[in-house]
């Protein structure tokens, strides 16, 4: 029996298919190169964005006369959707699960879910709310990680921040004897404490950069979103960042078209990005997702007008 993974969504995501991989094959199945060759198509999911939702559907529509498991962040309306056409399992504690590494990098999910339910996210639905593996665990992990050869080891978590003594973790890990760097995401502007700057700054492993979602530089869209920081607080982190570490790489998330978004509150973003000089960003058009908080306001800023905004936040670039 042959299987074969389609995943979508984050890291974390991705991570979580090198784990499944793992379970399957203990269980006697071996890797198909493409899904036609598979007897067992695993698609692991991400509710997070509608496009992804759409491109997955459309992918379980195309497969015939295949066995088909769907696991992953699923929405309770998405699960319903699809319960007649695949089979959904949820594999619990998976981020605990040994991994199918690919050499050169390993993931290493230290923490799951969130506990911030920002008004347009999933996750807290979908991963449930934060918990953590041990410090220990982790550590044990990593090493094994290096002596198989791995360089890069990635830390990944909803929002690994977030994590209790996240900077203590960072320099056991820096402390690993070996040739590897050590990489993580993502980061809430909220948890991003002067003790992790330095963590990173005197560090001789953990990569220069950083993944800081914004989402948008208006105050009162900031507030709508649940994002318990200000413009001004995330200018100053960003400022702060740059200071201590002078070689630091900083992307971000931003969405555009937010309810009730109107020109001069993008203005601030674009404001925003001009003077945080970000070195990548990553910008999503918002859609509603069943559930949220955000979801019951409505969508009122035209489709054109969100690629519009979109593409100006893009060519800053």
């Amino acid at each position: 029996m042959k299987y074969y993974i389609i995943t979508y969504g984050c890291q974390m995501n991705k991570s979580d298919s090198e784990r499944i991989a793992y379970l399957l094959e203990k269980k006697g199945y071996k890797p198909a190169t493409s899904e036609k060759r598979a007897d067992l198509i695993v698609i692991n999911m991400c509710s997070v964005r509608q496009v992804a939702v759409d491109r997955a559907f459309g992918r379980i529509s195309s497969l015939k006369d295949k066995k088909i498991i769907l696991t992953g962040c699923v929405l309770k309306q998405d699960r319903e959707r699809l319960k007649n056409k695949v089979e959904v399992v949820d594999f619990d504690d998976l981020f605990k699960t040994k991994a199918k590494t690919r050499y050169p990098q390993g993931f290493i999910p230290i923490m799951e879910g969130c506990d911030n339910f920002c008004t347009y996210c999933v996750v807290p639905f979908t991963r449930g709310r934060e918990c953590y593996r041990k410090e220990k665990e982790v550590i044990k992990e990593a090493k094994g990680l290096i002596k198989k050869g791995i360089k890069e080891i990635t830390l990944l978590g909803q929002n690994i921040a977030s994590y209790p003594n996240f900077p203590r973790l960072l320099r056991e890990i820096d402390k690993i004897k070996g040739n590897f760097r050590i990489s993580f995401l993502t980061s809430h502007p909220k948890d991003f404490s002067d003790e992790l700057i330095k963590a990173i700054r005197d560090s001789k492993k953990i990569k220069r950069y950083i993944h800081l979602p914004v989402q948008s530089g208006n105050n009162e869209i900031l507030k709508k979103m649940n994002r318990k920081y200000t413009k001004e607080q995330y200018l100053k982190l960003i400022e702060k960042i740059r200071k201590e570490i002078t070689d630091i790489e900083i992307s971000t998330d931003a969405i555009v078209g937010f309810p009730g978004e109107n020109k001069k509150q993008f203005q601030d973003t674009v404001d925003l990005f001009k003077k945080a000089k970000f070195n990548n960003a990553y910008i999503s058009s918002y859609s509603p997702r069943p559930g949220t908080a955000a979801s019951r306001t409505k969508d009122n800023v035209p489709l054109k007008e969100k690629e519009k905004r979109a593409e100006i936040l893009r060519k800053l670039f």
